[in-house]
């Protein structure tokens, strides 16, 4: 048995061993009290803003179309014939009944322009003979008002389509659950042979490829055609044809799959402890179901930040009364004539939306609050899923620091974790979602600037502009990574965000190996994994409803395995600790389980008590 040969911890960088340590600390304390403060008062200025958007806007004007007498479309504006009897009427209750309705015969004012328009249309008949190029409003009105049907007509008949089809559709999503889940759970006893097989399978799949390179390469031994006598193009077809780019293949994926052989010889201890960990998580979550149903919390969350922002924005944007202007197209207004306030003469003029008033303090102040109400957003969104990582983590870590599992394990671990995390580190968290927004702002603003500025861009500066949009690109993939394991050392330290990040960062470096090969290991396994659910439920037939549920088990199976990917993590940083804080003996036993210590060729000196590890 190979030995985990992993790089010696000096005793100033190691965790000292603390024997009233057993898993995630109860007695704690808020942590960044002043970014708790903060992310409070963004949220009370963001409930004040979307208040005023309320207040001010009407996002009728966007959703609706006006007809020619200024009324909404599609909206219920109705005329009374008797309006007296509305303020005579006696049967107050009989009224209510009726859903606060006058009883009087009622008309649709929509209707009842629509009648007038087309009596107007059928009188205006005769002129409109004689006068080709005179508009008519009702014939234009008319005919906008049957174009807006037939759109609507073809939602419906979509609607009708995909309603037929729903008992399928959530049949499907409900065989995608299943699988996403027997999946994770049978992992404990599957994932040994699967990590093998997906292995071999890529090496497999490099010899083959080695072999198609040098197959081709024999193929155009007799060809005379090089690369330096082709030159640059973008027809890369052509560079198929030539012997060169066959032997440039061939020595790439030779030096690859022997890179890969050199790992797997190396490296498979590291891969057989990727493995136990893999297996150990299956078990903890064997034991907390309920931290599969976590992600619809997460998704309701996610949803309401979502329906929040859109509604704030639209009626943001529609705050204000909207100015119209008449304008001709084809002509000067100087040919046009007034009579009773329309236009009259002028065939090309129409009324046409100009912009929404911007007089008065908030209207002035409309684009700065659409900043604020995305940065906000951003900032809700981002701490909605380091809470989700803070409370899984919490969970987990109980599960690994219980002594015998599951006896030790506590009552309601998610439940439990949540708690704490929204009462002692809501700043915390909030301290590294802020970090998180500002970095996806700057990269907002760079895309921004390459929109507006990609027809005047030289090579130099796109090259720059491409070099920094990928700088930030790798920048916000290393704060995820912070983030996520600094939200595992607050769950179990209750340490403030700045120590925790620094704390876990430290770890994982003394054991960076061991971090590659769990993370690739992993990512293959799952990404097998949804490959296999989406596989599972689709059909060779290509429809909507199809498609809405391949993309529907795939957003299910990523909800299931992001809590296994959340486990493993936090098993990962567990197991290193319980490396650096124990060492077997009677005072300091290890928590790890026993397949682990086999791996590792280490034990315990005293059995543990029940028959918990295994």
């Amino acid at each position: 048995m190979q030995h985990d040969n992993a790089v010696p911890v000096s005793d100033s960088f190691a965790l000292k061993f603390d024997p009233a340590f057993n898993g995630p600390i109860k007695k704690r304390g808020c942590t960044d009290i002043l970014c708790c403060i903060l992310f409070m008062a963004v949220i009370l200025g963001y409930i004040a803003v979307g208040i005023l958007a309320w207040l001010f806007g009407d996002p009728r004007h966007v959703l609706y179309p006006r007809n020619s007498t200024g009324w909404f479309c599609g909206q219920p504006n109705l005329l009374y014939f008797d309006i007296l009897k509305c303020a005579t009427s006696v049967n107050v209750m009989a009224t209510a009944l009726n859903g606060f309705q006058c009883p009087t015969t009622q008309v649709e004012k929509a209707a009842l322009n629509l009648l007038f328009l087309m009596l107007l249309d059928r009188l205006l008949y005769f002129p409109r003979e004689l006068s080709p190029t005179q508009p008519v409003l009702a014939f234009v009105f008319i005919r906008d008002l049957v174009n807006g049907f037939n759109a609507r007509e073809i939602g419906v008949r979509i609607f009708e389509d995909f309603a037929s089809s729903w008992p399928w559709i959530l049949l499907g999503l409900l065989i995608a659950m299943v699988v996403s889940m027997l999946f994770l759970l049978l992992l404990r006893f599957t994932a040994p042979v699967m990590v093998w097989v997906l292995i071999i399978g890529v090496l497999g799949a490099g010899a083959y490829g080695i072999w198609h390179c040098y197959w081709e390469y024999a193929n155009y031994k007799q060809a005379s055609a090089t690369i330096s006598n082709i030159g640059f193009t973008t027809n890369f077809a052509v560079y198929l044809q030539v012997q060169e780019t066959w032997l440039a293949f061939l020595i790439i994926i030779s030096v690859v799959e022997a890179i890969l052989l050199l790992t797997l010889i190396f490296l498979r201890t590291r891969i057989l402890i990727a493995i136990a960990l893999i297996q150990e998580s299956s078990k903890a979550i064997s034991h907390m179901m309920s931290s599969l149903l976590y992600p619809l919390v997460t998704f309701v969350l996610l949803l309401v930040c979502v329906a929040y922002w859109g509604a704030t924005a639209l009626y943001l944007a529609t705050s204000g009364g909207p100015i119209y202007k008449v304008v001709a197209l084809n002509s000067t207004l100087n040919d046009c004539k007034m009579i009773n306030g329309t236009v009259d003469c002028c065939p090309s003029a129409s009324c046409i939306f100009i912009k929404y008033n911007n007089e008065g303090l908030f209207q002035r102040n409309l684009f700065n609050l659409q900043i604020y109400n995305v940065v906000a957003f951003l900032w809700c969104v981002n701490f909605v899923i380091a809470l989700g990582q803070c409370t899984l983590a919490g969970a987990f870590s109980s599960y690994y620091w219980a002594f015998t599992k599951p006896a030790d394990i506590p009552m309601f671990p998610v439940c439990g974790s949540f708690i704490r995390s929204l009462r002692y580190h809501v700043g915390s968290l909030a301290f590294g979602a802020l970090i998180l927004t500002l970095v996806q702002i700057v990269r907002m603003i760079l895309e921004y600037i390459d929109h507006k500025t990609k027809a005047a861009q030289n090579p130099c500066a796109r090259f720059i502009l491409c070099c920094l949009k990928c700088c930030l690109w790798c920048l916000e993939k290393f704060i995820k990574f912070i983030n996520r394991n600094a939200y595992i050392m607050i769950a179990i330290y209750g340490k403030n965000f700045c120590v925790s990040a620094k704390n876990a960062f430290s770890l994982l470096m003394r054991n960076v190996v061991r971090v590659v090969v769990l993370d690739k290991v992993t990512d293959l396994l799952l990404f097998f994994g949804k490959l296999l659910v989406v596989a599972g439920v689709g059909k060779k037939k290509k429809t909507r409803e199809e498609a809405t549920v391949v993309f529907g088990s795939y957003l299910i199976a990523h909800g299931f395995f992001s809590v296994y990917n959340m486990c493993v993590d936090t098993l990962f940083l567990c197991f290193l600790e319980d490396l650096e804080r124990n060492d077997g003996s009677l005072q300091k036993p290890y928590f790890m389980s026993k397949n682990l210590m086999k791996i590792l060729n280490k034990s315990n000196k005293a059995q543990k008590k029940g028959k918990g590890k295994d």
